[in-house]
């Protein structure tokens, strides 16, 4: 802990960003460092505000009812893919004092408000409660959740979310509610060609009065920068291949905490072993010799825009349902132009060595794009596809967030 501008805190997102510049494990940059100070500055006064509210419990009752300006100003972080935007907020969600806190991918937080205004309307139907209007409950009981939210990824490519916008969020900042988010376009584009955008821009102008909106416009993408120098496909799949890719997993969610999280898909769950952000790990067992069909890569694909794939096996006769759901998985990646990373026993073109059977002519397609994944062209080409994926396309499975602190 130390002392800046009268205020004891804890470590900073700045300090923390310095010792990933001097360990080499970033570039330093002017942008990002300027969103590394703002996210300091709002730390010091969320703090502050959190000091006061123990202070004096009957005081924040009363400052809760005042004008919006004595509120926190969260922010609004955008620009493009691959600059930081993630990473930076990671560090301050991470570094935050506060208990009542929850980041979370922008769409499964909606996903999350309309299951609950849906079974508001079904409690309000079975006669267990009496407000017709599901909006104020739910944000009130999100509120008392979290009073900081992290969004990552905010867009709105929903008709029915961007309906229900600002009154949700004139809720939740009445409420006290700190926004952060981080976005690939500014507030004035959310929405953009969305149906009846009409009734949707009121949203952005409550979204600017209660967060700061920056721009990160670095010059580089990191992400693809970092990329080209990390392997992306190791084989043999031994011990040194495992280190490596735990380096690049490394390198690609920039430390951020890893965790098991799981996609929702018709009342059933598929296990992601390990996520952070908008990377997935897997083993080749997870994922090829589970039952899995076209459904569930569907909904990874639509999830994670990087997807790792540890221990690769090389594939014969007695392989063959395995071989058939490798086929179905790359195929899938390879339509939705996700990022591949994995260690395998051999090179493509001899991964699968069974000598009949329609997978042995299937499998020459798998290897010839196995091999077109791991080119320059093709990762320049997913980093500017995911420039635009957030404005125009909304994933089909869940995102695991981080847990939310109840005390």
């Amino acid at each position: 802990m130390h002392l800046r501008d009268g205020l004891q805190t804890h470590a900073t997102v700045r300090q923390r960003y310095d010792h990933l510049v001097e360990t080499g494990a970033i570039e330093r940059d002017p942008a990002q460092e300027r969103i590394a100070a703002a996210l300091d500055r709002l730390t010091d006064e969320i703090s502050a505000k959190r000091l006061a509210q123990k202070s004096s419990a009957l005081g924040w009752l009363f400052a809760r009812k005042r004008e919006t300006h004595e509120a926190v100003k969260g922010l609004y972080i955008h620009g493009g893919v691959g600059r930081g935007k993630t990473m930076l907020m990671d560090m301050f969600f991470e570094l935050l004092p506060v208990r009542r806190k929850r980041r979370v991918h922008f769409n499964d937080f909606m996903a999350d408000v309309q299951d609950r205004i849906q079974k508001h309307r079904q409690a309000r139907k079975n006669g267990s409660v009496k407000e017709d209007d599901p909006i104020p409950p739910v944000a009130k009981a999100l509120a008392e959740q979290a009073w900081v939210l992290c969004f990552d990824e905010f867009s709105v490519t929903d008709i029915a979310d961007a309906m229900i916008l600002s009154r949700l969020f004139s809720a939740l900042f009445a409420s006290g509610v700190v926004l952060v988010a981080t976005s690939n376009v500014a507030p004035e584009n959310l929405y953009g060609d969305g149906l009846n955008r009409q009734l949707f821009l009121p949203f952005i102008g409550i979204l600017e009065r209660h967060a700061r909106v920056l721009s990160l416009d670095a010059d580089k993408d990191y992400r693809l920068e970092k990329l080209a120098r990390t392997p992306v496909y190791v084989t043999p799949a031994d011990a040194a291949a495992d280190q490596m890719l735990d380096e690049a997993w490394q390198t690609m969610t920039h430390g951020a905490p890893t965790a098991e999280t799981s996609l929702t898909l018709k009342g059933r769950q598929v296990v992601v072993p390990a996520a952070a952000g908008d990377a997935a790990r897997f083993s080749f067992a997870d994922l090829c010799e589970k039952p899995h069909g076209a459904r569930d890569f569907l909904a990874i694909a639509g999830r994670f825009s990087t997807v790792f794939i540890d221990h690769i096996p090389v594939l014969g006769e007695g392989k063959r349902n395995e071989a058939k759901r490798f086929i179905l998985l790359i195929d899938t990646l390879y339509d939705h132009h996700v990022r591949l990373v994995v260690s395998a026993e051999a090179p493509p073109p001899q991964l699968y060595v069974a000598k009949r059977g329609v997978e042995v002519f299937e499998f020459e397609r798998t290897a010839s794009r196995l091999i077109e994944m791991q080119s320059r062209d093709w990762l320049e080409d997913w980093a500017e596809r995911q420039q635009v994926k957030g404005q125009t396309k909304k994933p089909e499975g869940r995102h695991g967030e981080s847990p939310v602190a109840t005390a």
